[in-house]
């Protein structure tokens, strides 16, 4: 099969995939199984925006849509409009993916009002596309289908659906290749658009929304993403999708047009219809012309490129008044369309529908509903993660080969300590080490949830899982295997080099204590960068908030001396909490001033720190303020517990309530 000529005639099962009856067709070809027609009414939307800075910052309204009234059919629906026109946010008001606040008007699917959840039954495909890179195109649409199809279709069934999908968007020859990422090389541009199609058909949606599907793309492999839109549409299927400026052979295959500046509709109706209605109007297009050029042109006031009647008012002004984009313009355009007989038609036919359905209630934008259980979710979502954790060993395998390098170098560098003053000074230190590297390192945990925001948003909404099954998947992904695993490398290789206390329990000890840090500290990174956009800010915020604990992590400064106002700052220190456990675990007990080293131990600096003189561990820690019983350790590894229980809760609620609408 040519990839510029994908025949679609994907094939149902009768079972009902979203709690909607399923549409039998007399035909094999699929596709479409009846479209649904969407009606729009009056739509009003308005955010608040801040400007000025600080203090002197004031907010104010800003209009992004006023009474935008349309009728969208089976067949190809385009959104067009320069850029801040409004289209996406028309989109996503449409696929009930935009925030309801300063949001009034009514939608409705067939004459009645929309779902609450509307948003999952329906297909929504991302500008950016959010198909999981490290998988193959096979392996993302059965992501799709294992979640979004109920446990009721079988698995033999579902797989079917996938390979009728693959077949019928031309996917067969890349069907098992990676989609691919930023470090390997996967499938071109339009295969992967033609994958994130392909996972929103899985539910063979009646309304498909794509916002901006040519962006990033060719113009032959954006024309051969609009020819397979194009074919869905003949069967049926209500597409409807915003477009920039499209070249002729794309705008060609539109069925109804909405034409939008500033917020207002400047036309609403057959897309061919549409240089006739603006000849009507005034303006004629040049012969040659592409009509998506000359219509941004008026838009624009470009009087360059588009012939006015001389009854144009607007023919009036200057070049140079035109060239910045002109509001009134578009208003005088948008009052032109209310008077036309194509408003009045439209008007006429959401009037009639109106009165047919006269409890008209607004969505509830935010239900979310689920096709699988808890367990069902987390099950596919963790093996999605580890499958991706394994498809890109890059950050992993580094990180371990880091791991013991480091190792090898910290344990070049403090080999063999002795039990003298040197031997006491280089444990502190080494252990000092030990803990800020384990909380540096977890810094990398940060990029967790924002490198995949855009995915996780895309997927909650459209109801593949819960946030608390992708929370937990991910948790498992990244504790275990990239924050346990490099403690269990670090000590191995340090301890022995180091030569410290030569006992099971105190080498199982030292390295649980590595862990816990490793786990408080990546709990912490969680909970800042959660919800968050951009690396660097997480990562700036990260990297102040160690080196405050570094600071009171009871080296650089005795704790006990700290004035009270201040010492209470002490208790939120992670590298505190695994030093002392490491200090007591290696200190206690040890002698460090045997006859040939005393003179030596009176010289040394640490020894100089203290007004009374002492020659063993448990003298230097009780100085420090470090209880040396048991319990003195123990306390330690329950204070990194808690503290990664309340972060992780922290970074859950974070992710939970996060904005996930546009």
């Amino acid at each position: 099969m040519a990839e510029g000529q994908p025949h679609l005639s994907i094939q149902m099962s009768d079972s009902n995939t979203n709690g909607i009856p399923s549409r039998k067709q007399s035909s094999p070809d699929l596709a479409g199984t009846g479209g649904s027609i969407l009606t729009f009414h009056n739509i009003c939307y308005h955010v608040k925006m801040k400007t000025g800075f600080l203090c002197c910052q004031k907010t104010a309204n800003k209009e992004v849509l006023r009474h935008v009234n349309g009728i969208m059919r089976p067949g190809l629906n385009a959104i067009l409009g320069p850029t801040g026109s409004g289209k996406s946010s028309l989109l996503d008001i449409l696929a009930a993916r935009k925030d309801p606040h300063g949001l009034s008007g009514d939608i409705l699917i067939n004459g009645a009002p929309q779902p609450a959840n509307f948003k999952c039954t329906s297909g929504y495909v991302v500008q950016d596309d959010v198909v999981m890179g490290t998988l193959t195109v096979r392996e993302n649409l059965k992501f799709s289908a294992a979640l979004r199809l109920p446990k009721s279709v079988k698995e033999q069934e579902k797989n079917e659906r996938v390979n009728q999908i693959i077949k019928e968007l031309g996917l067969s020859k890349v069907a098992d290749s990676k989609v691919g990422t930023q470090f390997t090389r996967g499938v071109s541009g339009g295969e992967r658009k033609r994958t994130n199609i392909g996972m929103e058909l899985i539910t063979d949606p009646a309304i498909l929304f794509l916002d901006e599907p040519t962006t990033g793309l060719d113009a032959s492999t954006a024309n051969t993403v609009l020819l397979l839109m194009k074919r869905m549409a003949k069967q049926g299927k209500t597409i409807i999708f915003s477009i920039h400026q499209p070249r002729y052979s794309i705008f060609r295959l539109f069925d109804n047009l909405t034409l939008l500046a500033a917020g207002r509709v400047l036309y609403h109706g057959p897309a061919q219809h549409a240089i006739e209605y603006f000849q009507s109007i005034g303006y004629e297009c040049e012969p040659y012309n592409n009509p998506a050029d000359f219509f941004l042109d008026i838009i624009n006031g470009d009087s360059t490129a588009v012939a006015m009647s001389e009854t144009n008012e607007t023919n009036t002004e200057s070049t140079e008044e035109c060239t910045e984009y002109d509001k009134t313009l578009a208003e005088k355009l948008a009052e032109k369309y209310s008077n036309s007989t194509y408003y009045q038609e439209t008007k006429a036919v959401l009037e009639n529908i109106s009165l047919g359905n006269k409890k008209k209630t607004k969505a509830v934008f935010r239900q979310i509903t689920y096709a699988n259980s808890f367990l069902h979710q987390l099950k596919w979502v963790s093996k999605r993660t580890f499958k991706n954790l394994v498809g890109n060993p890059q950050a992993s395998v580094a990180q371990l080969c880091v791991t013991a390098f480091l190792g090898l170098v910290v344990g070049a560098i403090f080999f063999g300590l002795k039990e003298d003053s040197t031997g006491l000074q280089n444990r502190v230190g080494a252990m000092f080490f030990l803990t800020t590297n384990q909380c540096f390192s977890s810094v990398s945990a940060i990029e967790l949830f924002i490198v995949e925001k855009k995915t996780f948003t895309h997927e909650y909404i459209s109801g593949y899982y819960r946030t608390s099954a992708y929370f937990i998947s991910k948790l498992m992904a990244d504790l275990i295997p990239m924050r346990t695993i490099p403690s269990i490398i670090f000590t191995c290789i340090i301890y022995f080099m180091l030569g410290l206390k030569p006992t099971v329990e105190a080498f199982f000890t030292m390295m649980f204590t590595l862990m816990m840090v490793s786990y408080t500290a990546t709990s912490m990174a969680l909970a800042i960068a959660a919800g968050q956009s951009v690396v660097a800010v997480a990562n700036l915020l990260m990297t102040i908030t160690f080196v405050f604990m570094i600071i009171f992590s009871g080296l650089l400064v005795n704790l006990t001396s700290i004035m009270s106002w201040l010492s209470w700052l002490k208790y939120f220190s992670i590298p505190r909490y695994g030093m002392t456990a490491l200090q007591i675990n290696e200190l206690t007990g040890l002698n460090f001033c045997s006859s040939s080293n005393i003179t030596d131990l009176i010289s040394n600096s640490i020894y100089q720190q203290i007004s009374q003189p002492w020659c063993t561990g448990d003298e230097y820690l009780k100085n420090q303020g470090i209880d040396v019983s048991s319990w003195g350790l123990w306390q330690n590894h329950l204070a990194l517990a808690c503290m990664t229980v309340i972060f992780l809760i922290i970074a859950y609620l974070k992710l939970h309530f996060m904005k996930k609408f546009s």
